[in-house]
């Protein structure tokens, strides 16, 4: 059976060790399972990315979108941000690293589920590929970010020269985001 547990740090977030079966052909893991969670959100959507080392994507957040990250290839850095006002870890930052050992390791296979509210991002540590499950179809009016260099978070990304799109070099820091687009408690548990 695989390991899903909630992570102290974020209210709502689970960090998922799945069984991996494998012999000298190779190996097979089950990445998601809807059931693993509690409320079960619905993944409706399926995306990919590839970044080289050194990328830096974030810090993104939803008021209404769950993801579930899986890093197939290479090894990521993710930084997790509690914006939800009021909650028991609101204002924690968290940080885990997914993916292949750099060091020609094994792969750990971990995923992470991020409910609404919570800004997330990550940086690549090598070349590599993420998968995301999200519980919403693509929604502009929902793709919102806060500064990656926000001291008030205090990220710490891996990287020592990080490349960052515009998009997210202009996210506001966590104190200067506008009060309709600041998540709420209800948002919690996702």
């Amino acid at each position: 059976m695989p390991t899903v547990a909630p992570v102290d740090e974020i209210d709502g977030v689970y960090l998922v060790t799945p069984d991996v079966h494998g012999d000298e052909r190779g190996y097979f893991v089950e990445t998601y399972r809807r059931n693993w969670f509690p409320g079960g959100r619905e993944m409706v959507q399926g995306n990919r990315g590839d970044r080289r080392q050194g990328a830096v994507v974030g810090l993104h957040y939803h008021l209404h979108q769950a993801d579930y990250w899986y890093v197939p290839n290479g090894r990521a850095r993710v930084v997790l941000h509690d914006l939800r006002d009021g909650g028991p870890t609101a204002g924690n930052t968290w940080t885990v690293d997914l993916g292949a050992d750099p060091d020609g390791g094994p792969h750990d296979h971990r995923g992470v589920y991020i409910p609404p509210g919570v800004a997330h991002g990550f940086a690549a540590l090598t070349d590599m590929t993420i998968t995301y499950l999200v519980d919403g179809y693509y929604n502009p009016a929902d793709e919102l970010g806060v500064a990656w260099d926000d001291p008030a978070i205090d990220a710490d990304w891996g990287v020592t020269d990080p490349v960052v799109s515009d998009r997210d070099k202009a996210n506001p820091a966590r104190d200067a985001l506008p009060e309709q687009f600041r998540p709420h408690p209800d948002l919690r548990k996702g």
